[in-house]
């Protein structure tokens, strides 16, 4: 990628418009962040352009119309930095209206604020961007664009965990300003490119969790280039492959499958079992509620399975599971073994994720609740990398073009062919 970095811009004493992403988990009850692990990945960014003392306006997302729940004011993210970075990051609550712009306006060399969430824009939402499908240089004419850019030198762009989103506030600024991207994006491309490119061998993916689209998403890439040499499989989608390797799972797994239309996943799993033998792996004991609400196992292979459901793999799985993560080179994560939330299903995810912090081999974690369990369970130190991202992620392990990598590319290009923001 030929992509600038912010070391390369000229920031000294300059207003830089940063985008972020500290998109966090919220405690839906008392709507307070539970996990920091975005906000922190920010900071190596931050203190490099408070050492240039930049005036720096950050521009970030909570929520969205598909989460509506955790779409809240930044304020709690500004109040988190102010601690970490020991000095004030101002809030307002306007993501660019003449409040905002004010705000900017009167920014001095090394202060910093956080303006409101985007998400509160109609052009920045989800729902705008599936219906309303524009190009960077059509995103221009936003408000934001029209409102912020007049305002600043320079646009730096740290938020990769949102490089899926086609959206102005994270494609259109490098057609106005000189841009590059911050140090995040960096480590975060360069650590699932290792996973990609050349991961040390045996490369083993354990793919999980309730969304097994992602895993879905990104199984046939890294089977198909040889990236993954093994697929463990859990949670949700170990059952798919149970499933379509003929197993019957009784009517509770079929019916949770079907209401959610996760039985459509089936044939491609039993394509990817046909294509790639020996290389994809599946539970070979589930956990269930027993009669008096205790954990119990039975192995897949039973004849009298119950007929509900299976939060959790067994114990023999486990111990398979680790064998193989023991000799990995490279061991990605993305998605929990079960519901580890519930203490009576955690073995299996707290288990796994002990025996890959204690692996030798370099282990890359990502996804949300891939990362909050690192968090419950191990010492997240002990993990290689841990990603931000989540769709971003899985884009990019499918081989498919991010809009971000491909809006700060043109940047580059721009500023080569001196056109857009960089003619003179």
């Amino acid at each position: 990628m030929k992509i600038k970095s912010m070391q390369e811009l000229e920031v000294h004493r300059k207003k830089v418009l940063l985008r972020l992403d500290i998109n966090s988990p919220i405690d839906p009850k008392t709507k307070k962040i539970v996990n920091d692990n975005r906000i922190r990945k920010s900071l190596p960014t931050l203190e490099y352009l408070i050492e240039q003392e930049a005036a720096v306006a950050i521009i970030a997302h909570q929520g969205d119309t598909l989460d509506y729940q955790n779409l809240i004011p930044l304020q709690e993210q500004a109040e988190r930095l102010s601690e970490l970075l020991g000095r004030e990051v101002a809030y307002i609550d306007d993501v660019c209206g003449p409040a905002a712009q004010d705000a900017v306006r009167q920014l001095k060399p090394g202060e910093l604020v956080i303006l409101g969430n985007v998400r509160y824009l109609t052009e920045e939402v989800s729902s705008f961007e599936n219906s309303v499908p524009l190009e960077a240089p059509e995103m221009t004419d936003t408000w934001i664009v029209r409102s912020l850019a007049p305002l600043f030198d320079a646009y730096i762009n740290d938020a990769f965990a949102a490089a899926h989103r086609n959206a102005p506030s994270m494609v259109a600024f490098q057609e106005v300003l000189p841009s590059a991207a911050g140090s995040l994006f960096f480590d975060e491309v360069s650590a699932l490119a290792k996973v990609m490119d050349a991961p040390p061998r045996p490369a083993v993916f354990l793919l999980g969790g309730a969304k097994i689209s992602d895993a879905f998403g990104m199984m046939e890439q890294v089977l198909s280039n040889g990236s993954a040499d093994t697929i463990l499989t859990v949670g949700v989608t170990g059952l798919v492959f149970l499933l379509a390797d003929g197993y019957s799972l009784g009517s509770g797994v079929d019916e949770f499958l079907k209401k959610r239309g996760l039985d459509a996943f089936i044939e491609p799993a039993r394509k990817y079992l046909a294509d790639y033998p020996d290389r994809i792996r599946y539970p070979e004991d589930l956990a269930y509620e027993g009669k008096d609400g205790s954990r119990a196992e039975i192995s897949v292979d039973s004849d009298s399975l119950p007929q509900g459901l299976f939060p959790d793999i067994g114990s023999r799985t486990v111990k398979a599971y680790k064998a193989v993560i023991a000799e990995a080179g490279t061991i990605f994560v993305n998605g929990p073994a079960g519901v580890f939330e519930e203490p009576k299903w955690e073995n299996g995810t707290r288990d796994l994720w002990r025996a890959i912090a204690d692996a030798p081999g370099y282990s890359v974690v990502g996804g949300g609740d891939s990362v909050s369990a690192t968090s419950r369970f191990t010492d997240p130190k002990k993990m290689s990398y841990i990603c931000t991202a989540g769709g971003a992620m899985v884009r990019f392990l499918s081989g498919k073009r991010l809009p971000l990598i491909a809006a700060m590319e043109r940047a580059s290009e721009q500023e080569q062919a001196g056109t857009g923001p960089y003619a003179t």
